[in-house]
């Protein structure tokens, strides 16, 4: 095996990495060294402020000590609680602290270890409560094209971006239809918050029914931000006509708030931003500062009822669905720092005064040669950029590498880029961030 060695003598050859062009990255290696507060430094000495809060997951930055001192406080108290037939005390209050920040009606917490692993969670149990109600022909899901929902067998089936879908079509879920995305550059372009536009596109939701029949439909599933795909922000109407259509027709509605649950948009669950309250709602990433992974689905109170009532005699399983890790102690000891933090200081409301400052500052942007659009909301941006002929990708590449040298790290999603800066950040670390990233772009141009 041929070795490919960094800066630090550091042999890259054996790691295969997620979700990275690997040959482009073993030629021009981005390698983080330490983190603390809104800051990674890298191998070559250089201070990044990090403009994508890790990966939307570290809102109030890195190296908080408050969430540290509790995991060591776990770790010395219990490391370890089997999940199957016990579980620890501190994991019941997770789950109601978790459910009394989530819409009404939301109030039962079943824990994953990962975004992907809520949502396919949170398919299950959609299928398992329409079987529990005696209704085993609903099978079908509908996804929305350009989802992510991660990178299970479940969510790759669900979600809409090709890349994801194309490689592995032979392991799909049958079954599953598709929505179109609400993107539409002519009618949409430099939009601040929610487009005016858009909202007659949730009635495509009616075309699927009349196509399928209810009767086979379980459940529809949808980012209330499209977060992955570059920041498609609903437009006004559009989720609260979701909801009506499923709530017509006897579906399921399940909101994928991996990225938006716990304060991105301004308020802890973006269900509660837009007014509309679905049936499940999936979370990860933020709910433990992206310190040891977690994730889990909120569930309305009548599901898990009517799945329990139909669980046979008491002693045999209900629900033949976990995993080693739910609920596992020490992120769940992650959680309960991270969340005494949002409660103490105020987090979400912190956040949201950042917003304006956000939209101001990016669509300041406008005009510079190569951008196509600009969009936020919440703590959330996009810029689209014209991609380079034949290279798809490549432009976006160069931005993401020139910003780096000049002191900050973005989220590039092929000739997107994306910025969702941790809430902790000053208004004038925000402005410098977006200042950079305008003068990287033009210098490129």
């Amino acid at each position: 095996m041929n070795k490919l060695v960094t800066s630090l003598g550091v042999d890259m050859s054996a790691y295969w990495l997620p979700y990275t062009p690997n040959r482009y990255f073993k030629k021009t290696p981005k390698i983080m060294q330490s983190a603390h507060g809104a800051y990674y430094y890298d191998d070559q000495g250089r201070k990044l402020f990090d403009g994508l809060s890790g990966l939307w997951c570290v809102p109030l930055g890195h190296g908080v000590e408050r969430i540290g001192a509790a995991i060591q406080k776990q770790f010395n108290t219990m490391d370890y609680c089997p999940a199957f037939q016990m579980a620890s005390a501190e994991t019941f209050r997770l789950a109601t602290r978790i459910a009394d920040m989530a819409p009404e009606g939301l109030n039962r917490v079943f824990f994953t270890n990962s975004g992907s692993e809520a949502v396919d969670t949170s398919l299950k149990i959609a299928i398992g409560y329409h079987r529990s109600l005696g209704n085993a022909s609903r099978f079908r899901m509908i996804g929305r094209e350009r989802a992510y929902h991660g990178v299970g067998i479940g969510g790759i089936s669900v979600g809409g971006i090709s890349a994801n879908r194309k490689m592995f079509s032979s392991l799909m879920v049958p079954g599953v239809d598709h929505l179109p995305h609400t993107y539409n550059l002519s009618q949409m372009a430099y939009s601040r918050g929610q487009p005016t536009w858009g909202a007659h596109l949730a009635e495509d939701l009616e075309r699927l029914v009349a196509l399928h029949d209810a009767s086979t439909i379980a459940a529809v599933i949808l980012e209330p931000m499209q977060g992955s795909t570059g920041v498609l922000v609903p437009p006004q109407g559009y989720l609260q006509k979701i909801r009506e259509i499923c709530t017509k027709h006897g579906i399921l509605l399940i909101f994928d708030e991996v990225i938006t649950g716990f304060g991105r948009l301004g308020a802890n669950f973006a269900a509660q931003r837009f007014g509309v309250t679905p049936d499940m709602i999936t979370f990860a990433k933020a709910i433990t500062n992206g310190v040891i992974p977690m994730g889990g689905v909120i569930v309305r109170e009548d599901i898990y009822n009517t799945i329990m009532n139909q669980g046979g005699q008491e002693q045999v399983i209900e629900f033949f669905h976990g995993y080693t890790y739910s609920g596992h102690p020490m992120p769940t000891a992650a959680a309960h720092a991270v969340l005494d933090i949002f409660e103490e200081d105020d987090i979400v409301k912190r956040a949201s005064a950042l917003e304006p400052v956000l939209e101001n500052a990016i669509h300041a942007l406008k005009g510079i040669p190569t951008v196509l659009d600009i969009r936020n909301c919440g703590l959330a941006a996009a810029i689209d950029l014209e991609p380079m002929k034949d290279q798809p990708g490549l432009r976006g590449m160069h931005v993401l590498e020139a910003c780096i040298e000049n002191g900050i790290l973005v989220r590039i999603s092929g000739d997107g880029i994306v910025v969702c800066p941790p809430f902790i950040s000053t208004p004038a670390e925000v402005e410098n961030l977006v200042a950079t990233l305008g003068r990287v772009i033009k210098k490129l141009a």
